[in-house]
């Protein structure tokens, strides 16, 4: 099962984070601290957690400066209040589970603040109400009871018939689910008085097996319900704090849990976790080494001994491949690197020690390797542990992964996290703009606090009150930039981040279709607005790097171009326009009505926006426009660019119309060409 989208609500600082869209690899959560983007972690773990974790407790967890007035006045019933529910969509595999009327279903699921839990299936079979059933169950049973009368039964029996019924469905409304087990005291009333049902009477035939029919569903649906709860994946939270110790002394920590007083419950929780993962307890591991358990001048005292030693060493060496070899997936360093990709996990008498051992066999405590690649073995150790053989079927959530690394680690441990999201779906949150690429930035989501009051809010756009949620954006693009200074001779700055989303993505279709796509020694700047171009056009003329820009062809655009300071910097043949490339009737073309049609159906599929039949009467008018028309408040070009991007990743160039395929082709090669 795939998240695709999530809600929080009171949870610490948050009152309620709104709808917000999860990505099928990897999603990032940004903001400075104190946002509350750990809360969203720690609230999406307790949805569906790993053994032993602690789940909602309401003094605790609820708001504290509304617990009064919400929970103890009443206003708030904390055993019907959900804090955190998720939306899932089936991969391909669920889909053999289950029959095939329920293939697109979305499985929502969630959790109370007093830790009950309820789910539903949405876009599926609709469960069965009493209001399909009861004019039919109300006329077969008077049609029962008539036939009772012809065949000489006494009044008694029309009055059990009617009376049976009313008890089957006692309590229910029109709009009341059938339930599996209401359905089936329904069918035994049915099958009771099948003998009062006249074969002769064609109508009344039909009715009772339309009714039948009907009653088939709740027993599918709920049947369908438990199969996706067994589906749902684990939500593993990794934290920082969630360290191993390189050499853990074993009877002292077992010590520590026999009395409960753990020196330190994060680190200690890395450790146990470690313990977890090698299938022994703290206590078992140092028994097994304790000499004094055993009288070694006995034979088969010794024998015994050396049989418990055995044991463990093979169990230890079995951990310590599954664990190197998952981490020899990820983690690939240098040749010049000092961290090796070797692993071991050995007992020396109550120590416990993991080691890393490089290529001349040396060995050396994990402690003194990259702080990166200590991060990777303690996630590693904690992920299996918490995961119980269910890896593949886990979900991440990264509390500020890496943080401790130095910026250009952090750029390298990026793509570490890309890795670790293609076998696992993973959330993480940063405040740090290293751990944002600008070419996944359709991936992040702003977090922010505006006050105590409003608590913690999800943006779906990259948009926010806060300057400082927004700030590692900025400074990505800001890196992004200094790095194109430096690397980069040939710029394209653009309006905003929206069109360099479009040319990315049609630059790769045009590639994987082995046409010719931007230039890799282009790079794409985004300026913000059509305004700010002019400014980005100077500072990288002046760095004298080879300069051009591409303007939409609406107002705004109309009077950048004829600023007289851009035309000065870059000449004309370097002020491209949409509308150079554009084939279509609308005058003032944006790059989003190069792709009109597959925008408006991804718009119809993806977002619920369907605007196909208003743009096909309405030719000469921008797609945005008629787009935000109907989607109203709803409507971002952010949202529609990330459609357009997730669309792209499972498509090829075929999949566009073939004039958008020519504008493309047209428009790029006109960029190439101007920074040739």
């Amino acid at each position: 099962m795939r998240l695709t989208k999530a809600r929080v609500q009171g949870y610490r600082s948050i009152i309620d984070t709104g709808y917000f869209d999860v990505e099928d690899r990897k999603t990032i959560l940004v903001g400075p601290n104190e946002a509350g983007k750990t809360a969203i972690l720690q609230a999406l773990q307790k949805l569906n957690p790993p053994e032993g974790v602690q789940l909602f407790d309401p003094l605790r967890d609820y708001p504290r400066a509304r617990y009064d007035e919400d929970i103890k006045n009443g206003n708030i019933d904390f055993k019907k209040f959900t804090v955190v529910e998720g939306h899932f969509t089936l991969e391909d595999a669920d889909k053999q589970e289950l029959p095939e009327a329920y293939h697109s279903i979305i499985y929502v699921f969630g959790r109370r603040l007093d830790n009950t839990v309820w789910h539903r299936l949405d876009g599926g079979p609709n469960c069965l109400t009493y209001g399909e059933l009861e004019k039919d169950l109300q006329r077969i049973c008077l049609h029962f009871k008539a036939t009772s009368e012809t065949q000489g039964e006494q009044s008694s029996v029309q009055d059990a018939i009617q009376s049976s019924l009313e008890s089957v469905v006692s309590g229910l409304t029109r709009v009341s689910r059938i339930t599996a087990e209401r359905s089936k005291q329904i069918s035994d009333w049915l099958n009771k008085y099948f003998k009062y049902l006249d074969e002769d009477n064609e109508k009344e035939e039909k009715r009772y097996d339309r009714i039948t029919d009907l009653l088939v569903r709740p027993s599918e649906y709920e049947t369908v319900l438990k199969k996706c709860n067994a589906l749902l994946p684990k939500f593993i939270l990794f934290s920082n704090y969630f360290r191993i110790k390189p050499a853990l002394h074993l009877k002292k920590l077992s010590e520590r849990i026999e009395r409960k007083v753990l020196d330190d419950d994060q680190y200690d929780y890395g450790n146990i976790c470690l313990l977890k993962f090698l299938g022994f307890t703290a206590k078992e591991l140092a028994d097994a080494g304790d000499t004094t358990r055993f009288d070694l001048s006995r034979p088969e005292q010794y024998e015994k001994y050396k049989a418990q030693l055995d044991d463990r060493d093979y169990q230890l060496n079995a951990a310590t491949i599954r664990l190197t070899n998952a981490i020899r997936e990820i983690w690939n360093p240098t040749q010049d690197s000092r961290d090796a990709n070797k692993l071991r996990i050995k007992v020396d008498g109550q120590y416990l020690k993991v080691v890393v051992e490089d290529d001349l066999g040396v060995e050396v405590e994990l402690d003194q390797r990259s702080e990166g690649f200590q991060w990777m073995v303690s996630f590693y150790v904690v992920f299996f542990a918490e995961a119980s053989d269910k890896h593949k079927n886990s979900i991440l959530l990264l509390d500020e992964p890496g943080q401790s690394l130095h910026a250009l680690k952090q750029a390298e441990f990026r793509e570490t996290l890309s890795k670790l999201s293609e076998k696992n779906q993973t959330l993480y949150t940063t405040h740090s703009p290293f751990l944002v690429g600008t070419n996944e930035l359709d991936k992040v989501r702003v977090v922010e606090m505006v006050n105590r009051t409003t608590g913690t809010k999800v943006h779906l756009c990259l948009t926010a009150t806060d300057s400082g949620a927004i700030l590692p954006l900025q400074e990505a693009l800001g890196y992004d930039l200094a790095q194109s200074m430096f690397f980069h001779k040939k710029n394209l700055v653009l309006e905003g981040l929206t069109d360099m989303w479009y040319l990315e993505a049609l630059s790769e279709l045009l590639k994987a279709d082995g046409k010719s796509g931007i230039n890799d020694q282009i790079a794409l700047i985004p300026a913000n607005c059509a305004s700010k171009v002019v400014y980005f056009a100077i500072i990288l003329h002046a760095q004298n790097l080879k300069v051009a820009a591409l303007l939409d062809s609406d107002t705004e655009g109309d009077q950048a171009a004829k600023q007289e300071t851009l035309v000065n910097v870059l000449g004309f043949k370097r002020i491209l326009r949409t509308k150079d490339a554009y084939e279509g009737k609308v005058a003032n073309a944006e790059i989003e009505d190069m792709l009109r049609d597959t925008l408006l159906q991804i718009a119809k599929d993806e977002l619920g926006w369907d605007a196909i039949a208003m743009a096909g009467m309405q030719i000469c008018r921008p797609v945005v426009d008629i787009l935000s028309s109907v989607a109203k408040k709803d409507f971002s070009k952010y949202k529609l660019a990330k459609a357009f991007i997730r669309w792209s990743r499972d498509h090829s160039l075929v999949d566009l119309q073939q004039n958008e395929i020519d504008q493309a082709s047209n428009l790029i090669a006109k960029i190439n060409k101007a920074l040739s």
